[in-house]
């Protein structure tokens, strides 16, 4: 039997030292990936009439993928893509920074209670300087007996995610229906 090794996340403030604190789980100074992912990042659940939330100024990024799913609220994404897109609970957003993207983040006003996650899985060296890219996609919705699935990158329980990847990936959310 293979050995489990349980990570335990860190608060990193996102965007300075005023900015909203996320959790981060990758990379640690023991395991700097998991396959492909090299971040993994998990904020919220965040009153955002309360704490401000999330306004990550343009930033730059190369030579990765960022993966944003939220549980609840809505961020705008704008980038050097040309792409202007609301993130909503359900929905992905995929940036491939390739040779060079810079975005910004901002929860919306309307927001709430701001929760979830930003992955990024490091890019190959074959697709490391390719064109940039944003994709956005809304799932379909798998019943199961006693879960909910959403397949956002590869394929799951026979449902497979038309957004591309450079290397083998799963990125799913199942929610469980109590016992």
């Amino acid at each position: 039997m293979s050995e489990v090794e349980v990570i335990t996340s860190r608060d990193v403030p996102l965007g300075g030292p005023r900015a909203m604190t996320v959790r981060r789980t990758l990379p640690q100074r023991a395991r700097s990936l998991i396959g492909a992912w090299c971040f993994a990042d998990h904020y919220g659940p965040d009153d955002v009439t309360r704490t401000g939330g999330m306004d990550v100024p343009p930033h730059p990024h190369t030579g990765l993928q960022t993966v944003s799913w939220l549980f609840s609220g809505e961020i705008e994404h704008r980038d050097t893509t040309g792409a202007h897109a609301l993130v909503r609970p359900g929905e992905l957003n995929l940036m491939t920074g390739g040779s060079g993207v810079a975005h910004s983040e901002v929860s919306t006003p309307g927001s709430g209670v701001l929760h979830g996650v930003q992955l990024w899985t490091a890019l190959p060296e074959s697709a490391r300087h390719a064109p940039r890219s944003f994709v956005h996609h809304v799932p379909e919705v798998l019943r199961l007996d006693g879960a909910v699935v959403r397949v956002l990158l590869g394929t799951l329980c026979g449902s497979a995610s038309p957004v591309p990847t450079h290397t083998p990936l799963l990125g799913a959310e199942l929610v469980l229906e109590p016992c």
